[in-house]
């Protein structure tokens, strides 16, 4: 099995901050996020949630969707994400087994 890619999104807990990334490493990203190790958007904002993910096949079909998606408005993205996840409850768990 070769890699995986992810595109997602992460939410503060209050839920109006989002933000989109991609990725080969999903639990790994996201634990990032969750744990503040990087600088940036998501430490700044304390977007830390898993809120939706989708799986992709290459880089190329990822990163091309990642880009999409962070151009659409704001009601889009929360219809996505309430499409997969109508509660938008923390997915992290659940993607390590937990």
């Amino acid at each position: 099995m070769g890699k995986q890619f992810y595109v997602y999104m992460v939410a503060n807990t209050n839920r109006n901050v989002l933000y989109t990334g991609v990725t080969s490493d999903i639990i790994a990203r996201i634990h990032v996020h969750r744990n503040e190790l990087v600088d940036g958007f998501t430490k700044d904002y304390r977007a830390h949630d898993l809120v939706w993910y989708e799986h992709h096949e290459t880089a190329e079909s990822a990163i091309t969707r990642e880009k999409r998606i962070k151009k659409w408005r704001r009601a889009w993205k929360d219809e996505l994400v309430a499409t997969m996840n109508p509660g938008w409850a923390d997915l992290y768990e659940q993607i390590v087994g937990g």
